[in-house]
């Protein structure tokens, strides 16, 4: 891989005159007439002032400049550069641009635009790019998916599932597929096996987003692919038991939302059915916090019957019209014996983040043992920031 230098270690400072410069390079080894001091020159001009997504769409737009009209002209160019690029070669920053020069100029483009990602997205994944089309004219789209859910480059099998995620993380929402999942669901079939772990961990992600929407329908899926596809060779996958089928890894980090919420099918998917305990104590080290302070939380049961059991706690927090909305952290994860006491103790702090708004009042936390509640507690916060 290229050495970039480093001057701004900020996400965004991945953006700079180096990859611009990379880029350039990357264009004219495909095509000698590329303008590459003007397109360098264009796409440096105002860079360091803008934030990442804008710096990539600045980029993008003077490559928009630089690069032969109409589109399939300039898709011509890239495919030619994409065929001949090492994998191994600059970072993805260098060619994100790209990927964003098809998202904002190629969806007039159908068969072109798809040529271009087939090949880029081993360079730069092109997710966001494909998200256009997919809305435009979605039955086309998902006719070329079903053919690349066969493809021998994981990158592109990769993308099918990837790209077709409701709701893809700084990408626009999929509403359609929000709406109805149905489409993307034989391609998630069709993957969740997959050889590759980055196929894999994106099928998972592809079926938690289907979570949020339609929970039922996720369990269901779940359900489905549950002790099917091939063993996993010990340390393949994070949280995968020797011999255990790969899917199983697939199906626990699906349904990680629903576990969290206390979704009871998904409970019960994985092997955490109601468990029988009694409890001895829920104890809070104070009643009564400030903006910053931290709060102990003190758990005591006793079992009485063997469980696997997931401990999370909620804190309802004080929302502007006086009621209250939960919150659920993750505690543990426990096996315990029939007459097996258990004991345990977290701290949570009451702290800033940039997705919350703290109000003074009345709060509570609760205890939720395989997602049923436990016990529950008030506490006050005062003196907010």
């Amino acid at each position: 891989m290229v050495a970039e230098p480093v001057s701004d270690t900020t996400l965004k400072g991945r953006v700079s005159k180096h990859t611009v410069e990379l880029l350039a390079d990357h264009l004219a080894a495909s095509s000698p007439s590329f303008p590459r001091r003007r397109f360098v020159r264009a796409a440096l001009k105002g860079l360091t002032e803008l934030e990442l997504k804008a710096r990539i769409i600045h980029v993008a737009d003077a490559l928009a400049d630089a690069l032969p009209k109409p589109f399939p002209r300039a898709a011509a160019i890239i495919q030619g550069a994409n065929a001949s690029a090492p994998e191994t070669g600059p970072s993805l920053f260098a060619y994100w641009p790209l990927c964003t020069f098809v998202e904002r100029y190629g969806t007039d483009h159908f068969d072109e635009s798809f040529a271009v990602m087939h090949g880029l997205t081993r360079l730069a994944s092109c997710e966001f790019a494909i998200r256009p089309l997919l809305d435009r004219e979605p039955e086309r789209a998902f006719t070329v998916l079903r053919r690349w859910a066969e493809d021998r480059d994981p990158h592109v099998r990769r993308l099918v599932s990837e790209g077709t995620r409701p709701r893809l993380p700084w990408g626009p929402r999929l509403k359609a597929l929000q709406r109805d999942p149905s489409p993307s669901i034989p391609l998630l079939d069709r993957l969740y096996d997959d050889d590759e772990l980055y196929v894999r961990r994106s099928v998972a992600n592809h079926l938690n987003d289907i979570s949020k929407d339609h929970p039922d329908l996720a369990v269901e899926i779940a359900g489905r692919w549950r002790g099917r596809g091939r063993g996993a060779a010990p340390g393949t996958d994070p949280g995968a038991k020797r011999a255990a089928p790969r899917s199983e890894w697939v199906i626990r980090h699906a349904l990680r939302s629903l576990v969290k919420q206390g979704h009871t099918g998904a409970l019960t998917l994985l092997g955490f059915g109601p468990a029988k305990l009694d409890l001895d104590a829920f104890e809070l080290s104070t009643r009564r916090l400030r903006f910053g302070d931290t709060m102990g939380l003190h758990l005591e049961i006793h079992a009485l019957a063997d469980a696997d059991l997931v401990i999370d706690y909620a804190v309802h927090h004080l929302k502007a019209n006086g009621t209250l909305s939960p919150k659920v952290f993750k505690w543990a994860t426990r096996q315990v014996k029939r007459g097996e006491r258990l004991v345990l103790d977290k701290r949570h702090r009451i702290r800033p983040i940039s997705t919350r708004r703290y109000y003074p009042g009345a709060h509570r936390c609760e205890v939720l043992i395989n997602g049923e509640s436990l016990a529950i507690e008030d506490f006050e916060l005062f003196a907010v920031e």
